[in-house]
């Protein structure tokens, strides 16, 4: 009748919790989440997750991200790679490149950098060789 969930039952469940990162805090460092992030403050350093970022209004991040869908509302500054859906909402404002599959830009939000587009451009490595004049 009952029965008893296992250990990676439960596991699993933990690794797909949200984390915030509320307004006023700062982490300096990489993050590695395989959950949804709701970022309010600040980070400096890489962003990693399997699952959605969302940036709100006073967030911000200084450092690459990489992500499955991002929803930004604040500030970014370095390049951003997403294998779903990334929405520049309000007075967002992102200062590098940016590779993804499907992009939505509001008529507010700035962007200042390259745009890659497309379902396969998020399949490239990231060390692409640099073409030289002979």
């Amino acid at each position: 009748m009952f029965t008893r969930k296992s250990k990676s039952d439960n596991d699993e469940s933990l690794s797909a919790s949200a984390s915030i990162i509320g307004a006023g805090n700062t982490i300096t460092g990489d993050i590695e989440s395989n959950g949804d992030i709701r970022v309010d403050g600040t980070i400096k350093g890489n962003v990693y997750s399997k699952a959605k970022v969302l940036i709100g209004p006073s967030g911000l991040i200084e450092g690459n991200m990489h992500c499955n869908e991002a929803d930004i509302s604040g500030h970014v500054s370095g390049n951003i790679v997403t294998k779903g859906l990334l929405v520049l909402k309000g007075n967002a404002s992102v200062s590098g490149d940016i590779h993804t599959s499907k992009l939505f830009i509001e008529p507010t939000a700035s962007f200042n950098g390259q745009c890659h587009m497309g379902a396969n451009v998020v399949e490239l490595k990231h060390d692409i060789p640099v073409a030289v004049n002979e």
